[in-house]
């Protein structure tokens, strides 16, 4: 896991070497620069994690020094594919991902990405060719931005990074789109400032004589599955493929361990890794550490749960006391690093892997991107109504699954009458097909898009475009920031063809979300954890903060002149009042302050980011 930076042509190292630095939170351990005559300028900072000696340093050349990559990211599999690459007379020098990508490359060409199990964002630099490919992987775990200026190609990590480059930053001509969008931007290629797009995941590129020709390699919807017929089978296929892809993602040369919530996901991934553990197979040892965002007093604590989880496997644990004034000055700095808007603050998720990171782990096994291929949340369940055609049994399974999944921690989510639920939701899904819309998606046009069950449509486009790439990016991050990288079996490509051509029934069933990983994961969690229907959301307890810690801060900010004068705040004296209101107790609604928050926050972003101010690197 790492930052890299590159430019068509070179760059003077002068010039180079700054912008790179701007992305030492991602690789602090050391760095790398290379220019080949005056066609390419490629840079890596490293965090490292496999072959963490010399052997590993980037950017690497291949024996011949024909080609030249920068590579952030893991392979999981690269010691099955190194293998594979020695019985065709490859041989290595090192034990790092990296040297297997580029062979990998050498062998098979652009082909290669479709071999590699992991998440990445590469560059290889062909000198005799003078062409530059690129790639990222199939979800986009790790990100990657580029810009044309002024004649130069410029691609990196960060958007920082490609900042050094122009005369000034301006803001997006979509910058407004994209603040009240704020989970739909992310799978565009828009980003908040003007010139940087996003490079799109599960895509590779050639960049030569000035263009850029980007294709599609990966599509989920091409690599759909045979599942087995009977439940039985599918939750055995489901967990051999899940205990695989923990196995693949515990290979590291550096302590690993886990962000523990105490809820589902979280807590089937530590588990897998206690089963896994028993074995002797080529994966760290070192992995019983367990981190739990704890939230004393407020309905956003998990930490009870999380403890179940912990006492079941015999480990310990450390919990973090989320206090928002032991970080709040370093807020602006925090919006620099991260770079983009979300709905929450971000300083219970770095403060966490601030832990993480102190506490001498560099690798996590995370359950991010569970909720968006399982079901996990709350109005998604709803879309297999359609699927149950009708049969009583199974609606009232299903209404029964929304009402129970209501979130601890939202007042918003009430429970509602079932009978209004289901007439509503059918009336409004009928008169949709009566007037011939399909599901929201990109790829609706596509023949196999329009075999899945309608609660797989849906779960498509959370997973793809819209909230699970969102949340990708923000713990890229909130990770990042601490130089931690975090890994995700869930997101294991092979699993993520399976679940989507498994029935909504697979999925959600007999009472529960999550339903097929529940089953496959059971044996080995405690029941009150693998059976608990309520969820909480790992948030801000922003009622709480603007009450009580941060009154202060979010009174003296919404006066400031600057914030009454900023153009990116829609309606800065509007904002004022409601903003007021929560402060002084006269509006406890969490959903408002959130809304407070999200249109607060292009603000705090102006002055971070677009202000041009410095930030440390160390």
């Amino acid at each position: 896991m790492c930052g890299i930076l590159g430019t068509v042509p070179y760059t003077p190292y002068d010039k180079f070497k700054p912008a790179l630095d701007t992305l030492y939170h991602r690789g602090p351990d050391s760095f790398g620069v290379e220019s080949v005559d005056h066609d390419v300028t490629l840079g890596h900072r490293r965090l490292s994690i496999l072959d963490v000696s010399e052997t590993g340093h980037q950017p690497m050349k291949s024996e011949n020094d024909r080609y030249l990559i920068t590579f952030n990211g893991e392979i999981y599999n690269f010691i099955e594919i190194k293998k594979e690459l020695a019985l065709k007379g490859h041989s290595f020098k090192s034990t790092s991902d990296t040297e297997v990508l580029l062979k990998a490359f050498l062998e098979w060409g652009e082909e290669c990405v479709h071999k590699f199990n992991g998440m990445w964002a590469f560059a290889i630099w062909d000198k005799e060719t003078k062409k530059l490919f690129i790639s990222r992987d199939r979800y986009g775990k790790k990100p990657l931005f580029y810009a044309q200026i002024n004649g130069q190609f410029v691609f990196a990590s960060e958007m920082k990074a490609i900042f050094p480059f122009f005369k000034q930053l301006e803001i997006s001509e979509d910058f407004h789109w994209m603040k009240k969008n704020i989970f739909f931007y992310e799978s565009t290629d828009k980003c908040l400032i003007k010139g940087i797009q996003r490079f799109p995941a599960g895509h590779s590129a050639v960049y030569k004589a000035g263009k850029l020709n980007t294709y599609r390699y990966h599509n989920t919807l091409d690599n759909l599955v045979e599942v087995p017929k009977s439940y039985d089978e599918q939750v055995e296929k489901f967990r051999e493929l899940f205990m695989d892809a923990c196995k693949l993602r515990m290979r590291s040369d550096v302590t690993i361990g886990t962000a523990l919530s105490g809820g589902l996901d979280s807590s089937a991934t530590i588990s897998a890794m206690a089963n896994l553990a028993k074995d002797n197979g080529s994966y760290s040892k070192d992995w019983q550490h367990a981190f739990v965002a704890s939230f004393p007093g407020t309905p956003l604590d998990e930490s009870y749960y999380a403890k179940k989880v912990t006492d079941n496997l015999g480990i310990g644990a450390t919990f973090v006391d989320i206090n928002p004034l032991q970080h709040w000055d370093k807020l602006e700095e925090y919006f620099y690093k991260f770079e983009d808007l979300y709905i929450t603050s971000p300083i219970p998720m770095i403060m966490l892997y601030e832990s993480v990171k102190k506490n001498g782990v560099t690798v996590t096994l995370d359950g991010h991107g569970a909720d968006e291929l399982l079901s996990g949340y709350q109005q998604g369940n709803l879309e297999a109504l359609w699927d149950a055609k009708l049969s009583p049994s199974k609606t009232k399974d299903i209404l029964n699954i929304y009402q129970d999944s209501i979130n601890e921690d939202k007042e918003q989510y009430k429970r509602t009458n079932s009978s209004k639920l289901y007439t509503d939701f059918m009336s409004k899904k009928t008169v949709k097909k009566i007037l011939g819309k399909t599901m929201p998606s990109i790829d609706n046009g596509h023949p196999n898009f329009k075999k899945l069950d309608n609660h797989a449509q849906y779960l498509y486009a959370m997973f793809h475009e819209n909230i699970l790439p969102t949340l990708l990016r923000n713990y890229d991050r909130y990770a990042m920031i601490n130089s931690v990288e975090i890994r995700m079996p869930f997101m294991d490509h092979r699993i993520v063809n399976f679940v989507n051509s498994l029935p909504y029934s697979s999925k959600i069933g007999g009472g529960y979300t999550k339903r097929i990983v529940r089953d496959a994961l059971d044996p080995y969690m405690p029941k009150e954890v693998t059976w608990r229907k309520s969820k909480i959301g790992f948030s801000s307890p922003i009622v709480n903060w603007m009450q009580n810690d941060l009154s202060d801060w979010f009174l003296s900010t919404i006066n400031d002149t600057d914030f009454l004068q900023s153009n990116l705040v829609s309606n800065p004296k509007d904002l004022q009042t409601k903003i007021t209101k929560i402060v002084k107790g006269e509006n406890n609604e969490f959903s408002d302050a959130q809304k407070c928050w999200s249109e607060l926050s292009p603000y705090i972003w102006e002055k971070s980011v677009l202000s041009g101010k410095s930030f440390p690197n160390k």
